[in-house]
């Protein structure tokens, strides 16, 4: 997953600085100096990526003759322009580099629009590849047993490509969080052995999924102007079915006897992102929430959740109580 990839990368930067003794291993014991030390190790990150024609020798002259130029009351006025245009594009083609196909990774708008976003949240909303295409099934019966509710035609592709990109990114983001959701279980079911670390595991990752999960996407939707109170409603609730999915499922990898009304909760939760993708909808329509039909879908997800648990246990056959966790989103 891109999120995680990135962390990592972070990560081995801190390390490389701090081995090398550009930055001192105790540099997290201040909230300025945790600060500081992050500052340096991206500003190394973005200097290690390619840009154009340029070696590492040519952008450390760059560097080190326009520094100097740099004055606090010019960073000042950069900020407050970038604050002034949040939503602000990023410029199609990239300051360093000569053509399309040039390998850089970032403009250096993006980058100033990257920055502007994580001055309000700790972590950007990213989806990887594999969140998109487990995502896919989900989004496809979506729009096949949803869209008429909102007068939309699925043999119109007009009607589906017209809210794909926030339907696609929000499905896919839930996803994302699922699978490292998934991760926790696991590594809980099998917490004796050594070998159940996963890759791209890491205590960011953790601590996430434990915190709150859903909070990049929300900040995300807030910039679009697409967040609502319901929304907000049924992110904790998608928080509050993996909280129970990881108790479940931690209780019966103990043979802990497990709480009916939790299997139910979790039960009713768990299509939390049907209705997020719902109400979305409604928003990217600009209607208001049909709430008979909301109270109707609801109950049919249930019954349909319901259902495709029972089939699932029982093509499966688990041979142990365990297995039964892994039928999760």
């Amino acid at each position: 997953m891109e999120e995680l990839r990135r962390l990592e990368k972070f990560q081995s930067v801190v390390s490389a600085v701090t081995s090398h003794g550009l930055l001192s291993s105790s540099s997290s014991s201040s909230a300025s100096d945790s600060t500081s030390s992050r500052f340096l190790s991206n500003l190394v990150l973005f200097l290690a990526q390619p840009c154009g024609e340029l070696d590492v020798d040519s952008k450390l002259a760059l560097v080190s003759e326009f520094l100097p130029k740099i004055s606090g009351p010019f960073l000042e006025e950069i900020s407050k322009s970038l604050e002034r245009d949040d939503e602000a594009k990023p410029v199609k083609t990239s300051s360093c580099s000569k053509s399309p196909k040039s390998n850089v990774k970032r403009s250096v708008m993006d980058n100033a629009d990257l920055y502007t976003s994580q001055k309000h949240q700790q972590v950007v909303a990213m989806v990887g590849l594999d969140a998109m295409k487990r995502a896919n099934s989900t989004l496809e019966d979506f729009s096949r047993s949803y869209f008429m509710f909102h007068r939309l035609d699925i043999n119109e592709p007009q009607s589906i490509f017209r809210f794909l990109p926030v339907l696609s990114f929000t499905e896919s983001y839930i996803y994302q969080i699922d699978a490292l959701n998934e991760k926790i279980v696991n590594e809980s079911a099998c917490a004796s052995q050594v070998t159940c670390s996963s890759h791209g595991w890491n205590a960011e990752s953790r601590v996430l999924i434990e915190a709150n999960p859903l909070k990049p996407l929300e900040d995300l939707l807030e910039r679009e102007g697409l967040l609502t109170e319901r929304i907000q409603q049924e992110f904790k609730s998608g928080e509050e079915y993996w909280a129970l999915e990881r108790k479940l499922c931690h209780a019966l990898s103990k043979k802990n006897k497990i709480c009916l009304e939790d299997v139910m909760r979790a039960i009713h939760l768990k299509s939390f992102d049907y209705r997020v993708l719902n109400l979305l909808l409604y928003k990217l329509r600009g209607e208001g929430v049909n709430e008979l039909h909301m109270d109707f879908l609801s109950i049919s997800e249930f019954l349909v959740e319901v259902a495709d648990d029972l089939f699932d246990y029982e093509v499966r056959k688990p041979s142990s109580k365990n297995s039964m966790c892994q039928a999760s989103h």
